[in-house]
């Protein structure tokens, strides 16, 4: 028998959510729901370029229906013994905790998964798990982070016609390859987002009308969460957490201190923090991350940096490809993609990165050739479909070592 235990502490703002946990209602299925938004208002615009007439002005109506979205998983068919409590460890195989009207549970279990994720406290404005349930528009809001939420929140606030702006604490899209962050940045700041480099908030004071400060009417906080493990008495049955975040500390294969837990996503220390992770759980799969930025972002592999640090000698044994292009449906914004690989050899492919419309659908594809230890004559000597954007991988020749032109001409 499976035993789910789900509860949500409510947020600051009074937010509380069901079945279906951070992805699927207030993270990345709201959230592409809400890029898809973004993306009809660019093709809206574009469509009178087609030779739509289309009346003017074009705005967007903030309603509950769009900003509001849920969904719920029915575990039920499934077997599955859904138990609205919040647990904690008595030991290695038991769980108790306490449901809403107060009475105590216990529950014995061979196995245990902890995947209870982290939380945002913050006292003033809304955060990326408020957003998609606000009734009304945030209206001139700025977004504060340095990640891929926060760049994807600022991208589809911008989208949907509000005055934003992107706080970025540190570098764009921290952790990703540098070169494609440059250029979504780039797509973004063209797009009407605006920019704060190196921002770092000290303070936010709540006025006596009600709003914040008398420049932004709302904050959208992005920065980060706290791993929810202080109250799950982890460290009395064994549990080893990291000192510096809170964090689990789990190996490769999600196995963590005691054998028969294990631990993934946000609560795990160096866990990749995406929900294919969570689905695959026991199994840790290559990750592919997709960024629904209004310039699409897709990757399979190790970013440029990455590569750069694993291999101590970046002359003699990496190799990376771009190219520069542009759509065949757009002809103002530019796209890029780049191929890390192996410099000698067969020229295996360490990393693969692409900016462009339904990134995440060309990256899928590509991920299963990587995994099988594609090269990059695998790559260019690939059949394309004639004219998709995914075309444009096989293309790649130019390495940035030759400091030639990388810019696609014709077909």
């Amino acid at each position: 028998t499976i035993a789910v235990l789900d509860y949500v502490e409510p947020s600051v703002k009074g937010t509380k959510w069901g079945i279906g946990g951070t992805c699927v209602t207030v993270g990345c299925i709201p959230k592409k729901l809400m890029h898809q938004a973004s993306l009809l208002g660019t093709a809206v615009k574009d469509a009178q370029k087609y030779g739509w007439q289309i009346p003017r002005p074009i705005s967007h109506d903030c309603s509950p229906v769009v900003f509001a979205w849920c969904h719920h998983v029915v575990f039920f068919d499934r077997n599955v013994k859904y138990l609205n409590i919040k647990g904690s460890l008595v030991d290695e195989h038991t769980v108790k905790g306490l449901t809403r009207t107060g009475k105590e549970m216990t529950l014995t279990a061979k196995g245990i998964v902890i995947a209870a994720g982290g939380r945002q406290t913050i006292q003033h404005g809304i955060t990326s798990g408020v957003i998609f349930w606000l009734k009304e528009s945030p209206a001139k809001t700025p977004v504060v982070g340095a990640g891929y939420v926060a760049m994807e929140c600022a991208g589809f606030l911008t989208g949907i016609g509000l005055d934003t702006t992107f706080m970025m604490c540190s570098i764009p899209l921290r952790g990703f390859d540098q070169q494609m962050a440059g250029l979504v940045t780039d797509y973004m700041e063209a797009y009407s987002t605006k920019f704060s480099r190196r921002s770092v908030p000290k303070r936010l004071d709540k006025l006596s009308s009600g709003a914040l400060q008398d420049t932004f009417d709302s904050v959208l906080w992005a920065v980060g969460r706290a791993p929810e493990t202080k109250s799950l008495n982890l460290e009395k049955v064994g549990v080893k957490l990291s000192k510096e975040s809170g964090k689990i500390i789990v190996a490769a294969d999600e196995s963590i201190s005691v054998p028969n837990i294990f631990a993934f996503v946000v609560i795990g220390e160096g866990c990749p923090k995406l929900t294919p992770t969570a689905v695959k759980a026991g199994k840790l799969l290559q990750t592919r991350p997709m960024m629904f930025t209004p310039l699409e972002y897709g990757c399979v592999g190790l970013s440029e940096e990455e590569a750069e640090s694993r291999h101590p000698s970046i002359q003699d044994s990496i190799e990376v490809y771009h190219a520069f292009y542009k759509l065949l449906e757009f002809t103002v914004a530019e796209r890029c993609q780049h191929v890390v690989c192996e410099r000698d050899g067969g020229q295996r492919i360490l990393g693969l990165h692409f900016t462009s419309s339904n990134a995440g659908e060309v990256t899928q594809g590509f991920a299963m050739g990587f995994q099988c230890g594609a090269t990059l004559t695998h790559l260019t000597e690939t059949v394309v479909i004639h004219p998709t954007c995914a075309e444009e991988l096989t293309k790649v020749n130019v390495s940035k070592r030759s400091g030639l032109d990388a810019t696609v001409t014709g077909c």
